[in-house]
């Protein structure tokens, strides 16, 4: 069987018992349920917004109707009992009862071939979404009755109280009066995107342009459940928006924002669709098409819209789930009775070899005697590092550890003594203004000094490669799928099935130059430029044999100001910047303080950083300006 990792959940979603098996309810606690939004996310638009492989798709699939539905009717499994329990708390349940009735229906390219009809912008906006309400009812009622539960005949649809007098334009209240108008109209409006030359507008078929507006018409559904009749909710949810030309998407979120409408809506967008002022998150960039953001629709993004420590223990929680769910999908692993992910990744430190050891010892030395530190100043920077590892928490405290840190600690001396006031005997050591602490920024800057200088891994363990992932589901399956493969091998071949951490890092690292190598998206080229040069730069930024950024920098700053001017300007600069953002190349983070100014971050992801051995640790950067990205980018 070809590697499970390798695939998304939703490729199995032609199979409800597998892709169930795959699926983590957290998606559904942590952006819908925890929404300060929830109340109103089945009366008002709701944008989803996120990158390629954030899990919009997921979400869309596991709250329609037929797969509520399908969790509900065995509630014998824990995973269908968690899932139900996310439901619940989402909205879409009520006392373990359906409460919305959802459909997903896919924004397929032949959405976007109404743009090109050589009709006015009001008509083809229409017709497009005319063929969207017809879809969406039939495949409603597919949903409703998939899984053999209801006919046709148990659906009634109710109105709302000013559409009493138009319901023949959508067939009736009944289920099947309503399935049989649209699929009169669904077949009108193919016909006239579907034929090789488009029909003149006074000869478009009736159907086609006769009034059809079942979103603004009906206000609820009746259904029967377990032998009662419930009242459920409607919600179509159109997934992948972003095909659409922008203004047809213009077009169409307008539509969809009328506030009567009692029809819940959702669209599912890549950040593709935005400006780039909206992606860099400028504020009050953000497209509303003439509507009132927390008023007249929602908006909730799948990537930034918590802080980034916050996001990190969610996605990382969410991982491990998913994790441990394809893990049983892989058969050369689960004949051996493995179901965690986390023991095959061990995060046991790596040890340099005795050369390496040698070579570390003879530095420390070279740089004591170049510094002109004594004995007795170096064993009080050698007590500071003990004292601090002998009370760290962190797993990484070896010697190599210890004697990086030493290293860094008396170059931080020499540039603190600088600074002190001079002594009339010059053989003395001045104590620095500041004294020196021995830190977590010290160690980490220790351990990307011992990474790069004797290729020590800096990138092993689960909760490393979630963090590499950068909250994207997609790429956490990537990277994953690639250390499975090696796992693998290790399991045909008999052998303990433990990655090393320089096997780990590795793999992840040839996996991460792999997906910046396949970058085919718009503006790729310059956005791969960019990345590199921050990253060559970072990499001699966080080589400073003081280590002022501990880990090192992983981004760069440009003042807040140049930046809003900048993107108010239209630059080209700005579309690289919003395509790299989308494309999972780099994160922006602004207003950003540090030093009494404001500074727009651009930060690189953990994709790039493992590619230049980067540390993940934010809020290190190297100060530049526009000019530098432009140069960097070669626009």
């Amino acid at each position: 069987m070809a590697n499970p990792f390798l695939r998304r959940a939703t490729e199995y979603v032609r199979n409800d018992a597998s892709f169930l098996a795959l699926v983590s309810p957290t998606p559904l606690t942590t952006f819908l349920a925890k929404n300060k939004h929830k109340d109103d996310m089945f009366e008002v638009p709701v944008r989803i917004i996120g990158a390629p492989g954030s899990g919009k798709t997921m979400l869309a699939t596991l709250a329609e109707f037929k797969m509520v539905e399908t969790i509900l009717s065995d509630q014998s499994s824990q995973t269908n009992r968690d899932l139900a329990g996310a439901l619940e708390a989402a909205g879409f349940l009520d006392n373990g009862r359906p409460r919305v009735a959802a459909v997903r229906i896919p924004m397929e390219s032949e959405y976007r071939q109404f743009w090109e009809l050589p009709y006015d912008d009001a008509i083809k906006t229409k017709l497009a979404f005319r063929l969207l309400q017809a879809r969406a009812m039939l495949d409603l009622i597919r949903n409703l009755t998939t899984n053999g539960y209801r006919k046709v005949e148990d659906i009634k649809f109710v109105a709302r109280t000013s559409f009493e007098a138009q319901l023949d334009q959508i067939g009736g209240l009944s289920g099947k009066g309503v399935q049989d108008r649209a699929r009169v109209v669904q077949k009108a409006i193919y016909s006239v995107a579907a034929g090789l030359r488009a029909p003149k507008i006074e000869d478009l078929p009736q159907d086609a342009i006769a009034p059809y507006a079942p979103f603004d018409a009906i206000k609820h559904l009746e259904i029967i459940w377990q032998g009662q009749k419930i009242t459920v909710n409607p919600l179509v949810m159109l997934d992948d928006v972003h095909a659409l030309h922008p203004d047809q998407l213009g077009g169409l979120f307008e539509t969809l924002s009328h506030r009567e409408m009692r029809f819940g809506r959702w669209l599912m967008m890549r950040l593709d669709a935005l400006s780039p002022s909206a992606v860099l998150r400028a504020p009050d960039a953000q497209e509303t098409f003439n509507r009132s953001k927390g008023r007249d629709f929602v908006d909730i993004k799948m990537q930034g819209h918590s802080d980034r420590n916050t996001e990190r223990k969610q996605f990382r929680k969410m991982a491990v789930d998913m994790a441990n769910r394809y893990l049983g999908l892989v058969q050369s692993l689960s004949s051996r009775n493995v179901t965690k992910f986390d023991p095959l990744l061990p995060s046991t430190p790596p040890r340099l070899t005795d050369s390496q050891l040698k070579k570390l010892v003879e530095s420390v030395e070279k740089e004591q005697k170049k510094l002109k530190i004594g004995d007795t100043r170096r064993r009080e920077i050698e007590q500071l590092t003990r004292t601090y590892l002998n009370a760290s928490k962190s797993y990484d405290t070896g010697e190599e550890v210890a004697l990086a840190m030493l290293r860094i600690l008396m170059h931080q001396h020499d540039v603190r003594r600088k600074k002190a006031i001079p002594s009339l005997f010059e053989e003395m050591d001045p104590d620095p203004i500041n004294p020196l602490k021995a830190s977590s920024d010290v160690a980490h800057g220790a351990r990307t000094h011992l990474h790069h200088q004797y290729n020590r891994p800096l990138h092993y363990g689960l909760n490393d490669v979630c963090d590499a992932s950068n909250e994207n589901a997609e790429l956490f399956l990537q990277f994953s799928g690639a250390l499975i493969e090696m796992i693998e091998t290790k399991a045909i071949r008999g052998q303990d099935l433990t990655l090393v951490a320089k096997s780990q890092e590795n793999v992840l690292r040839e996996k991460a130059l792999s997906i910046m190598n396949e970058w085919s998206f718009q503006y790729a080229r310059q956005v791969r430029a960019l990345v590199d040069t921050i990253g060559k730069d970072c990499v001699e930024g966080s080589m400073a044999p003081n280590a002022p950024l501990g880990g090192g920098p992983n981004a760069i700053g440009v003042l807040e100001s140049e930046m809003r001017e900048t993107l108010s300007s239209g630059d080209e600069i700005s579309r690289v910047l919003k395509h790299g953002i989308a494309n999972g190349a780099i994160s922006v983070s602004r207003d950003y303080g540090q030093g009494g100014k404001k500074w727009a971050l651009i930060e690189l992801t953990g994709t790039v950083c493992l590619v230049h051995g980067l540390t993940f640790n934010r809020g290190g950067f190297l100060e530049r300006d526009v000019a530098y990205l432009r140069q960097s980018a070669g626009c």
